[in-house]
């Protein structure tokens, strides 16, 4: 029997999707598969007793979404407390265990040291999950099994990852309690692709899911959607990196929901880029149920935009936020702000901006976090290498450990960065401000124009009292009450 844990506690509760798809995938296989959810307990470690008091499992799989908040200064890291789940199912079981997901993919052989435990699947796991199960049955060829990391003859070996190309997901979702995270989370998620072609200098999509797209058939997308209706989901978001990249995809998706009016259904949002976005793809959208768009705008600064190696200009912002008013969707635009170059002026240009085309809100994230792999990694080598730190801010002593929550926010803002960027904003309420560094004890949860939505008091309670969408939607409505 396969055990599957989701060990992401965050609230608002987030549905761990990658396990649903995951255990569709080993159920399939002919092997027998439950899920511990314990995103969905109030004492995990309890929880966990109490599971395995009745329960013998073959392998035990931990699915690890992030290893921090990605916000700076709060910099909550999240690590140690998988290490910690790890620790507590140790005590209940002998069986192997495997992590994976997203926030595992991206610093795979780091934790996989870290939590010292058997086995580690970087990337995809629909396919490696139930092949591991298969070779720990029979001949133990783990060299065979995609993405695994593991342990032979002392040595650490690293499998190259599973990227099936088309890929093609389960679209039952009967695993996870969807119900309960529609309820305690406000939506719940799905994928239509994986994968990203873009190499923009901070992500690390491309390091957990592939660095070419990867396309799931617009029909089993719109299957899956009408199961999660079936189950009276009928507020969704679509959880691929940048939804219309390809622009085509997002066409054929669109359409795929409207044939099936599914439109008059449901309510999604999306993460989108402004650009591939033109009029067809928009009125597409709406009427295929599309209520909001999160735009990665990053910068309104063609510099900034440059050095970050976006393809969008800023105009692409203006007539993205126009195409959505055209065609009746709530339209936020986040932005990156304190990278390699930002300066006074290059933020100032962008707020001006930001204000000038008017979307309903604008996140003014502060602070660009650093990714092994990644282009930013070798800019922060390179100037440390050169006695610099001055643009690096972390909450932790001795050498540059990437695993832990490190941020780079460009030095040209001054020392007091946030209030630099909360005074260009100036009150202006379409912002979700950036945080100052103050003691935990003095910050005002409750504050709707709290951008970091990890613990986040004021949107939890807007969820509960019905509150339902994507989080930066229900925090702007918050604030116009």
């Amino acid at each position: 029997m396969l055990t599957l844990i989701n060990t992401n506690t965050m609230d608002p509760a987030i549905g761990p999707i990658g396990l649903d798809y995951v255990a569709a995938s080993a159920q399939q296989a002919g092997i027998e598969t439950e899920l511990l959810d314990l995103g969905l307990a109030d004492e995990p470690a309890r929880a966990v007793r109490k599971y395995f008091s009745t329960r013998n499992p073959e392998l035990v799989g931990l699915s690890f979404r992030n290893a921090d908040d990605c916000f700076w200064p709060s910099a909550d890291w999240f690590v140690p407390g998988l290490k910690g789940f790890v620790e507590t199912i140790r005590k209940e079981t002998d069986a192997p265990i495997v992590l994976g997901g997203v926030g595992f993919s991206i610093f795979a052989g780091t934790i996989f040291e870290y939590t010292n435990v058997e086995f580690g699947i970087c990337g995809d796991g629909e396919i490696a999950v139930p092949f591991l199960i298969q070779q720990l049955r029979g001949s133990r060829r783990f060299e065979d099994v995609p993405g695994l990391i593991w342990r032979g003859n002392s040595t650490v070996h690293t499998n190259p990852p599973s990227w099936p190309n088309p890929i093609s997901l389960g679209t039952d979702r009967s695993f996870i309690d969807n119900g309960a995270y529609f309820k305690r989370g406000g939506q719940c998620g799905l994928e239509t692709k994986r994968g990203c072609n873009r190499n923009c200098i901070y992500c690390a999509d491309p390091l957990a899911k592939g660095n070419q797209l990867r396309l799931r058939k617009p029909a089993e997308v719109a299957d899956e959607v009408e199961a999660l209706l079936s189950q009276g989901i009928d507020v969704l978001h679509i959880c691929d990196s940048e939804f219309n990249v390809s622009k085509d995809h997002a066409f054929a998706v669109s359409e795929e929901f409207r044939r099936r009016c599914l439109g008059d259904k449901i309510r999604w949002y999306t993460y989108m880029l402004p650009s591939p976005f033109d009029a067809d793809l928009a009125e597409a959208m709406a009427r295929a149920g599309c209520v909001g768009i999160d735009f990665t705008g990053d910068s309104a600064c063609e510099s900034m935009l440059r050095m970050y190696r976006q393809q969008h200009h800023r105009e692409d912002l203006a007539t993205a936020v126009t195409l959505c008013r055209r065609n009746g969707m709530a339209v936020m635009i986040d932005l990156l702000l304190g990278g390699p170059g930002e300066t006074p002026h290059t933020v100032r240009e962008t707020i001006d901006f930001i204000k000038k085309i008017d979307p309903d809100c604008a996140g003014a994230a502060l602070g660009m976090r650093v990714y092994p792999r990644t282009a930013m990694e070798t800019l922060v080598a390179e100037e440390i290498r050169l006695g610099k730190e001055s643009n690096i801010r972390r909450k932790y002593s001795g050498p540059i450990d990437l695993l832990q929550p490190t941020f780079y926010i460009s030095e040209a803002l001054g020392e007091r960065p946030a209030e630099f960027v909360r005074d260009l904003i100036a009150g202006d309420e379409r912002f979700f401000e950036p945080a100052v560094e103050v003691d935990p004890q003095d910050a005002d949860d409750k504050d709707a124009s709290n951008y970091n939505y990890n613990e986040n008091l004021a949107l939890t309670q807007a969820i509960q009292q019905g509150a339902r969408g994507a989080y930066w939607d229900i925090l702007r409505k918050l604030r116009s009450t």
